[in-house]
């Protein structure tokens, strides 16, 4: 029987009392408390402000998956000055162009559709017209595209690229924020006439050994641990097989943690990490 179907598993909601935490320290959360201000994190959002600031057209935030880049877009809105408005977050990419044109103009509550309704020139129009006013009174529009490698690479990278293209007194009206996996950036190596309007890519790269550890003990600290609850050994563990990943890391100090609360353990070791990794692969191959 696998460690995680133990039927004298103890609720998992009660370990934070056992190891004498005030929260969850590994559970998912936009909590800004929980961010680690890794140097590539740091300079990602760095990179990011100064190209909307500076009214650049286009910016890339990439990185593989579990890196915290929806974490990060959320800390750069909140960095922004109140003149970078609207901010628009298309979370579901894979929309046909005229879909993801009437979707923009919605959402940047644009005068009302003339017939025929929610053509692609007649959402076109819309936008335009919200962003000339906008920029009109001083203001800069962003819109953030998460999952951004899984556009179309025809006809929606398209659309987004001429929508970048609307100016007011030669700039342009509106910086487009790509957000996605490492993938995203051979993509657009294959678009010319998009890559070169990307005034900066940001490229979030996983943590290094001392980031780890520095990464997990701030995350402790903030749910309210006064002792050391890994051991070096276990630290290394995480680090290797996460491969410096932070959603890899949480998990796997997080249902660590959970064990050694049902073992009644005083720290972790390896040996728990590695019980951990291993449940976890015979799950995700069952």
């Amino acid at each position: 029987m696998g460690m995680f179907q133990k039927p004298d598993l103890k609720k998992p909601s009660m370990y934070t009392e056992y190891w004498q935490l005030e929260s969850q320290p590994f559970g998912p959360t936009l909590d800004r408390r929980f961010y680690y201000p890794s140097e590539t994190h740091q300079g990602a959002v760095l990179k990011l402000r100064y190209a909307v600031e500076s009214g650049a057209a286009a910016a890339v935030l990439a990185g593989r998956s579990g890196m915290g880049k929806t974490l990060l877009v959320s800390l750069l809105r909140e960095q922004l000055p109140e003149s970078t408005s609207p901010i628009i977050h298309v979370v579901f990419p894979q929309m046909s162009r005229r879909d993801l044109l009437v979707y923009l103009a919605e959402q940047f509550r644009a005068p009302a559709a003339n017939p025929p309704r929610h053509t692609v020139e007649e959402s076109i129009r819309r936008i335009e017209l919200v962003f000339r006013e906008n920029a009109r009174i001083g203001r800069h529009a962003v819109i953030v595209v998460d999952e951004a490698d899984l556009l179309d690479e025809g006809e929606t990278l398209e659309t987004l690229r001429l929508l970048i293209n609307i100016s007011w007194k030669g700039r342009p009206c509106c910086t487009l924020l790509l957000v996605g996996q490492m993938g995203l950036l051979s993509i657009l190596a294959r678009r010319p006439s998009l890559e070169e309007r990307i005034a900066v890519k940001a490229l979030l790269r996983p943590f290094s050994m001392e980031d780890t550890v520095a990464y997990l003990q701030h995350l402790l600290e903030v749910a309210g641990a006064t002792r050391q609850l890994f051991d070096q050994s276990a630290l290394e563990k995480i680090h290797h097989l996460s491969l410096g990943v932070p959603r890899s890391i949480n998990r796997l100090a997080d249902l660590s943690l959970l064990i050694g609360y049902a073992e009644d353990l005083a720290t972790i070791t390896a040996k728990q990490i590695e019980s951990v990794s291993s449940e976890l692969i015979t799950l995700a191959a069952a």
